[in-house]
């Protein structure tokens, strides 16, 4: 019977003992780092801008400046006569002149006995800024003959309210690579006489279409 109740006691001793290792033995998971301020969401790249564009729609007299499927502005133009239309096509942009001098185009009949006129010349059918498409003849330019803008009357030209034809010129030289500061453009416009001449660096794309 003692050695009975000796065995009980042994047995209870190894329970306890493995008892305790079990207890010592749990496994503990690993604390993760706190992720309360961090930025945890993926970052996307951001997409280029889509270039701008124009397109003169020489039925409706309109020239829209665009940005991918965007309009961002409309302008009301004059375009080429029937007997001097205003040529059709995708055209590159990379020639500004500002305060532009006009010379008659030789060998045209319409500027036969009509002389050279400076920048800033009261006579000088280019207003403010000249915006060459296909050189030499054709460019979008201003004019003081605004009540022909919406109808067909320019030798092939694209003509534009003076301050409409600034305001398309400073978009072009800022998408264009050439930015300058309201300063510069104080300059050129209340300097008449100072023709200056811009090249871009990121010529802008016009389509003219009937």
């Amino acid at each position: 019977m003692t050695i009975y109740r000796k065995t009980l006691a042994v047995f209870a001793l190894l329970a306890a003992a493995f008892g305790a290792k079990a207890a010592s033995a749990q496994i503990e998971l690993p604390r993760t780092a706190p992720t309360a301020g961090r930025d945890t969401s993926v970052q996307t790249p951001a997409l280029p801008e889509a270039p701008l564009t124009l397109r003169a729609d020489l039925g409706a007299r309109i020239l829209f400046v665009q940005r991918g499927d965007s309009t961002l502005k409309t302008y009301a133009i004059a375009v080429g006569l029937d007997k001097y239309p205003t040529p059709l096509g995708s055209f590159t942009i990379w020639k500004i002149i500002w305060n532009p001098s006009w010379r008659p185009p030789p060998g045209a009949d319409w500027a036969k006995g009509k002389t050279a006129k400076g920048p800033g010349d009261p006579n000088n059918p280019m207003k403010v800024v000249k915006i060459f498409f296909r050189e030499p003849d054709y460019y979008i330019h201003g004019t003081d003959d605004t009540e022909s803008l919406g109808s067909a009357a320019s030798h092939g030209c694209l003509r534009m309210d003076p301050s409409d034809v600034a305001d398309l010129a400073k978009l072009i030289m800022e998408h264009g690579g050439q930015p300058r500061d309201e300063n510069w453009f104080w300059r050129i416009l209340h300097s008449r006489r100072d023709e200056k001449v811009v090249y871009l660096d990121n010529p802008i794309s016009l389509t003219i279409a009937d």
